[in-house]
């Protein structure tokens, strides 16, 4: 069980200097890795600066006042931005030695989006020399090759299936969390139509609104998605067609709240669906309120591939530890404050459990350790949410 009072304040204590190692130790002349060098990561690509994963210790490494951090977060940008695609994608990974760069299957849409967030980032709150200007041609290629994919009514993003984070999950189409992402990085860009971005956003996603779609085709994209949903009080996963994603995906409701329904009233009562529906117990977080099973209609073979995305297993219930980093913030941003101190607590203790291995995910009901050690968003994670404790709130 997690401590309280004088012996939580020192788990607190322990964790920041292990996470701040651990992300010391994952560094390489090219960034940060995903996770610590064993012969296990490396035969599963772990070993690589991964776009999202980078993006992510970014938010924690850039004005943090370590130099090594705030080296390695400049360091980690530029890897991406080297390995960059012509017409602008940045690569799910690249190799630490430069020999290779990977854009998955189907394209990697989310490495993109959170490589702008890291750089906007880091030229907020770094105190690198030089990070002014810097990345100027990459950011325009990135924006262009995500605009290509926006569509030109919903002003929403489009993607294929299992193409990125949840890379073994059913969700196509519009997606919530790449279109939170996409949220934030209009925000931050002042790119066109964010205000036709948040408008679709909340009534395709969330399509219990009494108000309909001016655009015909919204109006039967959520005529279908209002059909026989479990999780009403959260945001859809997935729109597609006729089908959508009522799994109820934590991570993509939490980052809605931090990046698109920050101000609204709609992101405290997501927050509260999320608690009453447990995800915080007993360890932050789970990937899903409801998982997929076998029988269900959005169950694919893909799924079961390397026995992983069973019900309460890795996207597909799991417990992240770096979602529950993400879900603090979002309790902060909502001024849940108490609840977020206590919560930090637990994340705490989750990660220092099998003496700090920065476990991965934990299975969803027995609790097992699973996936690599020493997860470098997992210290990631943990920094940022105690930083926005202490200065009282979100950056």
């Amino acid at each position: 069980m997690p401590p309280t009072g004088a012996e939580a304040d020192e788990l607190i204590e322990a964790c920041t200097r292990a996470s701040i190692n651990l992300l010391k130790d994952n560094l390489t002349p090219s960034g940060i890795l995903a996770a610590s060098r064993t012969k296990a990561a490396e035969s599963r690509s772990y070993t690589r600066v991964f776009g999202r994963d980078a993006a992510i210790c970014v938010l924690a490494m850039a004005g943090s006042g370590v130099p090594a951090l705030e080296q390695g977060a400049v360091d980690s940008l530029d890897s991406l931005a080297r390995a960059q695609a012509q017409n602008g994608q940045i690569p799910k990974y690249v190799d630490p030695l430069g020999h290779d760069a990977d854009f998955w299957y189907l394209g990697c849409v989310d490495a993109t989006l959170w490589w702008l967030i890291a750089v906007a980032h880091v030229q907020r709150h770094s105190n690198m020399p030089g990070v002014f200007g810097r990345w100027r041609g990459h950011i325009d290629r990135a924006i262009t090759w995500l605009q290509a994919q926006e569509h030109q009514r919903f002003f929403l993003l489009q993607q294929n299936e299992a193409s990125d984070w949840a890379d073994i999950m059913p969700r196509s189409g519009f997606v919530l969390y790449t279109n939170a992402l996409w949220h934030r990085v209009k925000d931050l860009f002042d790119l066109p139509k964010l205000d036709e971005t948040h408008y679709h956003f909340n009534h395709l996603f969330h399509p219990y609104q009494s108000d309909l779609p001016e655009y015909r085709r919204g109006r039967l994209l959520q005529h279908y998605a209002r059909r026989g949903q479990r999780n009403k009080g959260l945001y859809l996963s997935f729109v597609n067609l006729s089908f959508v994603g009522d799994e109820g995906d934590v991570f993509g409701n939490v980052l809605a709240v931090l990046y698109a329904l920050r101000e609204d009233a709609a992101g405290r009562d997501v927050m509260k669906t999320l608690i009453n529906a447990g995800v915080h117990e007993p360890y932050l977080a789970r990937s899903v309120t409801t998982p997929i099973t076998r029988d269900h209609d959005l169950w694919r073979a893909y799924m079961a591939r390397h026995q992983q995305n069973h019900p309460d297993q890795y996207h597909n219930g799991g417990i992240w530890p770096f979602i529950g980093g993400f879900f603090l913030l979002a309790l902060i941003g909502q001024g849940q404050t108490d609840l977020a101190r206590t919560e930090l607590v637990k994340l705490a203790h989750v990660l220092s459990l099998d003496n700090w291995r920065f476990t991965e995910w934990f299975h969803g009901r027995t609790l097992a350790p699973c996936g690599m050690p020493g997860q470098s968003w997992n210290a990631a994670a943990f920094l940022m949410a105690r930083r926005a404790l202490d200065v009282g709130g979100l950056s």
